[in-house]
């Protein structure tokens, strides 16, 4: 493998302001890269993911390695080095999205180029996914209906241990109702934000279940807007509060909701909870839609890509430990909803992510794409 082509790479893909929607410069430069490097098949689907095969010598299973090419976005104001310079200071690489996820993208484009194709049996398949930061899981759907792996690696930041399992994510919206009135006699109405001052006392004391691979769920409050709004002399009517619910395995739709509407302290409150639904429209115009709703997921420590993950990643020259993603990635669809065997390996860490003045050191970029190498000979050797 050549590790100067390979940071050059992953510079240039630092470089594209790849904000989720716009990602179509950066697509077609991995889609290059990957004719470039000999991939044996290279195409965009409709949503505008890139996807590039590597083909063993003999037939055998599909092994998808998936890392998402959006990113948020930053401001340049606020940073030592250019977000979207690609700068190299003191072996680190600067850049928006160098952690999450260009610098593990780079890293699997080129660790699967490097295969030695007469000593896998299966195919090798890279997808650089498009909206995964605001829809996660549902571009990847696509690239999983027409792949149909036996495996996927997500590529995301994990400070290289192997994480068996995944927090997922819904976005849940409560509104409460009062009565207007003018603010001179308040008396003659209901206020809703008081209403919803007491009902998100309660949601917020709601025990909430945990997992032994990632512990407690979690629920954050994201906003709160009340109707009308500005509200000139008068009590408002409507509240509406936005929540960040962070899931565990086994937790559906309905639990969720159940959790609150059954909450009896707000028998007497008039409101109304549901989980938000999803529409994106993706660069080549097509929409991305559904409930925002991405489930957790888990494997066991003896699962067999499990096991084979640790075997390769040891030959490589890692002691990796078992973890998981303390937050919603990709994994949602392929293992959470299509229940497709699935583990996390990446450079960098969690806290790196959507950071000021994000890095990761370039030698753990090379040593990502390693590991990626291991791990593929160990599956499909």
């Amino acid at each position: 493998m050549d590790k100067k082509r390979l940071i050059s790479f992953a510079q240039e893909l630092v470089r594209e302001r790849s904000i989720s929607g716009e990602e179509q410069t950066i697509v077609a430069k991995i889609a290059a890269e990957m004719k470039a490097l000999g991939f044996d098949n290279v195409w965009v689907d409709a949503y505008g993911s890139a996807i590039g095969l590597i083909h063993g010598e003999k037939p055998g299973k599909t092994l998808l390695l998936d890392g998402h090419c959006d990113i948020v976005d930053a401001r340049a104001d606020d940073w030592k080095h250019d977000p979207f310079a690609a700068v190299i200071d003191d072996g680190y690489l600067y850049g928006r999205g160098v952690a999450d996820m260009k610098g593990a993208l780079a890293a699997m484009i080129h660790a699967a180029a490097s295969i030695d194709r007469s000593k896998i049996a299966g195919t090798v398949a890279v997808s650089a996914t498009v909206l995964e930061e605001i829809m996660e899981g549902m571009a990847l759907q696509q690239v999983m209906n027409d792949l149909k792996p036996d495996g996927v690696i997500i590529g995301e930041a994990t400070n290289f241990s192997l994480n068996r399992a995944g927090r997922g994510r819904a976005e849940i919206v409560v509104e409460t109702i009062g009565k207007s009135a003018h603010s001179s006699s308040p008396q003659a109405g209901l206020c809703a934000v008081h209403e919803m001052l007491r009902l998100m006392a309660a949601v917020e004391a709601i025990p909430l279940p945990s997992s032994p691979e990632m512990g407690k769920a979690l629920i954050c409050l994201t906003d709160i807007v009340s109707e009308p709004f500005p509200g000139h002399s008068v009590v408002p009517n409507r509240c509406r509060v936005s929540y960040d619910r962070r899931l565990v395995p086994g937790e559906t739709p309905e639990s969720v909701i159940a959790a609150i509407q059954s909450l009896p302290e707000l028998k007497d409150i008039l409101f109304s909870v549901k989980i938000l639904d999803g529409e994106e429209k993706t660069y080549t115009g097509k929409n991305l839609a559904g409930l925002k709703f991405f489930p957790a997921w888990a494997f066991a420590e003896d699962h067999p890509l499990v096991t084979a993950s640790l075997a390769g990643l040891r030959t490589s020259g890692f002691t990796p430990s078992l973890g998981a993603f303390g937050f919603c990635t990709n994994g949602a669809y392929s293992a959470g909803i299509a229940g497709i065997p699935t583990i996390g390996f990446g450079p960098g860490t969690e806290q790196d992510a959507h950071t000021v003045d994000e890095r990761i050191r370039v030698r753990d970029i090379e040593r990502a794409a390693d590991g990626y190498i291991g791990i593929i000979q160990s599956i499909l050797g």
